[in-house]
């Protein structure tokens, strides 16, 4: 299943928990006609259901599959506004420096002082987040804004204490997060000592979507190929089993001190072949009328407009 959240731009402003299928938007209260247990009102909540909330998820995408399916059931992408997937998870977390080569490219333009020997990360914040197709501000003064697209895994369940053996089994699906970043600000932060904060939590700096695919539709989340579009200009192919730190050893590491809920987000960190990494670095930093898509292959890309902040 491809789970998500939308706006009915006809209706009203409310989020509502969705599945995408073939192409359409699937409203899955309304597919699911009621009955005696009310629908989750949040993507989240579904999760945190397990079993019985994926059951009703596919429940409503059966239903809407069907030859007449009801009014309002089955929307046109263009009648709605795709949020992320999740737009409220209790943490964002975001693996750092967990590629080779991106740390070989980190060093060589002194935005890391240190080979991590562990697990490292960050954390966004979930007021930066936006869906599928969303406008995002250049912020006036940043020139080396920058694309990073990171496969995220989704948490189904309490994890807390994980044996990295068993770590599949808390992970409900897989997303893809662009990872935006200011380098200029994030060089400064490594000088002066800070972890990557302003610089990859200015205004819409977390493209998240369009959707989560459940685990049972991957084969091997270690095994796809993601890719970063920019005008048409295919940026990147890069291959997931390229990790330093596979998601077994990320959960383990992170759960043994700290828990993560059901709905929570953790960014796999960027592979190598971003803009700063290059030798034309300047031609390639985003710049307003930008459109970049990242997607993992064979499935639909995560779209962001860059704008000016004067068109804001």
């Amino acid at each position: 299943m491809k789970l998500l959240t939308f706006i009915d731009k006809d209706r009203d402003s409310t989020p509502r928990v969705g599945a995408w299928l073939d192409g359409d938007i699937v409203d899955l209260a309304a597919a699911s006609g009621g009955g005696r247990t009310a629908f989750p009102k949040s993507l989240r909540s579904l999760l945190a259901a397990g079993s019985e909330g994926l059951a009703a998820a596919r429940r409503g995408i059966e239903a809407a599959s069907g030859e007449k399916p009801a009014d309002g059931t089955r929307l046109k992408r263009d009648r709605v506004t795709l949020l992320p997937p999740i737009p409220d998870p209790n943490v964002f977390f975001c693996v750092g420096k967990n590629n080779k080569s991106h740390l070989e490219e980190l060093v060589r333009n002194q935005l890391i002082k240190e080979i991590p020997k562990e697990p490292t990360g960050f954390v966004k914040l979930n007021s930066v987040m936006v869906g599928d197709d969303a406008q995002v501000v250049r912020p006036r003064g940043i020139t080396t804004l920058d694309y990073e697209p990171e496969l995220t895994f989704v948490i189904g369940k309490r994890a807390f204490r994980v044996n990295g053996d068993d770590a599949m089994s808390y992970v409900a699906g897989i997303t893809v997060t662009n990872d935006l970043s200011a380098r200029e600000i994030q060089k400064q932060e490594v000088e002066s000592g800070t972890r990557f904060w302003t610089a990859k939590n200015m205004p819409g700096f977390g493209p998240v979507g369009p959707y989560v695919m459940t685990l049972d539709e991957i084969r091997d989340p270690h095994d796809l190929w993601i890719t970063c579009v920019v005008n048409g200009e295919q940026r990147m192919r890069v291959h997931t089993g390229d990790m330093i730190f596979r998601i077994g050893a990320v959960l383990e590491h992170f759960t043994h001190w700290m828990p993560f809920e059901p709905g929570d987000l953790i960014a796999m960190g960027a592979p190598a072949g971003v803009a700063v990494g290059q030798p034309n670095a300047d031609e390639l930093y985003l710049r307003p009328g930008d459109v970049v898509e990242v997607a993992i292959e064979g499935f639909a890309p995560l779209r962001t407009r860059i704008i000016d902040e004067q068109s804001t």
